[in-house]
C-alpha cells in the first residue's frame, strides 16, 4: 500500500458524514436494493416515500 493510499484511509476513519450525506446514502441504498428486485421502482418514488415518512415523523 502506498503511503499516499494510507494517509487517505487514516483521514476516512476520522470522518464525520453530516445528516444529509447519511440520508443521502439511505436513499441511495434503499432504490439500489429495491430496484434489483423490482425494476419499476424509481429513484424518485424512493425519495417521495422517504419525504412522506419524514414528515409523518414530525
Amino acid at each position: 500500500m502506498t503511503d499516499d493510499l494510507q494517509k487517505l484511509l487514516e483521514a476516512a476513519k476520522g470522518a464525520k458524514p453530516t445528516p444529509e450525506h447519511r440520508e443521502e446514502q439511505r436513499r441511495s441504498f434503499v432504490y439500489g436494493n429495491t430496484h434489483f428486485e423490482n425494476d419499476l421502482i424509481t429513484r424518485e418514488m424512493v425519495d417521495r416515500e422517504a419525504e412522506n415518512l419524514a414528515k409523518d415523523e414530525k
